[in-house]
């Protein structure tokens, strides 16, 4: 088979027919020589808002046509095509069954990975299953009735279940670790199209069936779920992890722990902190959620209404005068602002949307980095304690709903009376504030700026009605727990910190790939 990619024809709903004649034509053969055509990846240009669709395809010809094209070598972004498959590893010498505790995607992975292998673990979750777990966060959002342990951030899928379910990474992967959590996706129940978009995309109404349909096979397997389960302690003897605790009181002994336990598991940090498991603080980044309008997104992406097209999507940063820089985060197209709270008397949202995402607005959090300025590096917890003030104000500022203000009362510093010419799509309670105080007066102005430099590059971005929420805030770990090159804690072997809650991820897919490769760490250890 052949390869060619940066194949561009005009963006129409039946684009198929027109692909295989670009095809051909660039091939210089008839259309019916093509036996076969895969698209491999499939993007929007709309940099000149002539809407282009941009193809990578599979080509399958006869091996006569082929070679003759080979060896003509006139046609530009053409190679031969090889279909890298993930090399899935076997263990042959079984040891002690292992624990994973968390089961957010590293944690899903790592236990996906290793009941594949041949050692399905036992997998503990604080949270409740995906089914329980989504009555609690409905409940919540109505009434504020917070369950610590089973919300946006605590149960399974992890914190990624209920924030959109976005499959896009930057992650070099020349394993195929991307293409298996794709491909597994799709396996138990995705829409196939997140393996040729260059920004897939799940929804959190479709990740409810894919995490169910994915326990149920490892179930079937011999792995082992507990959910409503919180580890709240760690056996060891001589420096090596001999077994585990329980929030229930049981204790399971076991000699290598996948500890991904997600970013929010502040109780559980704690916990390693005191046991002098080796961990520091870390920059991260924090800032508001912005609604505006699809449709004035889609009319600045697309120069027009986007009709068939997807709703449109931006990605947005700047580099600031005093050195912090200022960006755009899960950005969420016809999406929702959401309340993804974990602690009593904190607040925090997040952005998510549905399969379709056929919401009026979109959102995204615009969020400044934070560190030495505001927290003590020095301290492992000190990024920890300024997230946890930070989030605090943010509850006391709307009385224990999301505070919301209008951007521009945020800039005049004046408490929104009511939305301006549209209204914030939210799931949860919201009241009305003056948040221009939550942070320093160094952030507020970095992000009125941050503001202002992305009305040049969107001319209306900075709208005095666009919607602020607050506070966005989980937007990474604020804490690194260490490990050596065998991805073991540099305290205590058999503990192998993992995903976006140890500080070695940034997303779902780069999470999941991170379980993958402490997997195949322990399937190597044990062969």
């Amino acid at each position: 088979m052949l390869k060619i990619s940066n194949i561009k024809i005009k963006a129409v709903p039946d684009f198929y027919p027109h692909l295989i004649k670009k095809t051909a034509g660039i091939l210089k053969i008839d259309n019916k020589e093509i036996k076969k055509l895969t698209v491999l990846k499939k993007s929007i240009d709309a940099r000149k808002k002539d809407i282009l669709y941009v193809f990578t395809v599979a080509v399958s010809l006869s091996s006569e046509i082929e070679s003759k094209i080979l060896s003509a070598g006139f046609i530009q972004n053409l190679s031969v095509y090889k279909d890298h498959e993930y090399s899935l590893p076997y263990v042959k010498r079984p040891g002690q069954r292992p624990l994973v505790v968390g089961d957010g995607p590293a944690g899903l992975f790592a236990a996906f990975l290793l009941t594949l292998s041949g050692i399905p673990p036992l997998v503990i979750e604080r949270g409740k299953r995906v089914e329980e777990r989504t009555c609690d966060i409905e409940e919540y959002f109505k009434t504020g009735s917070l369950d610590p342990d089973s919300n946006v951030q605590f149960g399974e899928g992890g914190a990624g279940a209920f924030s959109d379910g976005k499959l896009n990474t930057q992650v070099n992967d020349r394993f195929r670790r991307n293409d298996f959590v794709l491909k597994s996706f799709v396996k138990f129940g995705a829409d196939p199209d997140i393996l040729i978009d260059p920004r897939p995309h799940v929804g959190t109404d479709s990740l409810y069936h894919i995490l169910s349909n994915m326990r149920n096979f490892m179930e079937e397997k011999g792995c082992e779920f507990r959910f409503s389960t919180a580890l709240t302690g760690i056996i060891t003897d001589n420096g090596r992890v001999t077994g585990a605790k329980f929030s229930d009181g049981s204790i399971y002994s076991c000699d290598r722990i996948v500890l991904a336990i997600g970013h929010s598991a502040r109780d559980t940090f704690e916990v390693l902190y005191r046991m002098g498991i080796p961990m520091c603080s870390k920059q991260f980044a924090m800032g508001f959620r912005i609604e505006h309008p699809q449709d004035f997104i889609d009319r600045s992406q697309y120069g027009k209404e986007r009709g068939f097209l997807p709703a449109a999507y931006y990605r947005l940063s700047a580099n600031l005068p005093d050195g912090r820089g200022v960006y755009s985060f899960c950005m969420c197209p016809g999406g929702y602002v959401i309340d993804s709270s974990s602690e009593e008397g904190a607040m925090c949202v997040n952005g998510m949307s549905y399969r379709s995402r056929d919401s009026k607005n979109a959102n995204s959090a615009i969020v400044i980095s934070v560190g030495q300025k505001e927290f003590d590096l020095n301290d492992p917890m000190g990024a920890l304690k300024y997230q946890r003030k930070i989030e605090r104000k943010a509850y006391s500022l709307g009385k224990g709903k999301i505070p919301q203000q209008l951007l521009g009362d945020f800039k005049k510093r004046i408490v929104t009376k009511s939305y301006g010419s549209f209204e914030s799509l939210v799931k949860g309670r919201t009241s009305f504030s003056d948040m221009s105080g939550l942070f320093s007066e160094e952030i507020t102005r970095d992000f009125i700026n941050g503001i202002s430099i992305f009305d040049k590059k969107i001319k209306g971005f900075g709208m005095d009605d666009a919607i602020l929420s607050g506070v966005e805030s989980r937007t990474s770990s604020p804490v690194r727990i260490m490990r050596d090159d065998t991805f073991q804690s540099t305290g205590l072997i058999g503990l192998y910190p993992a995903g976006e809650g140890a500080g070695y991820a940034g997303g779902i897919m780069s999470a999941a790939m991170d379980g993958m490769k402490i997997a195949e760490r322990i399937i190597s250890e044990m062969n």
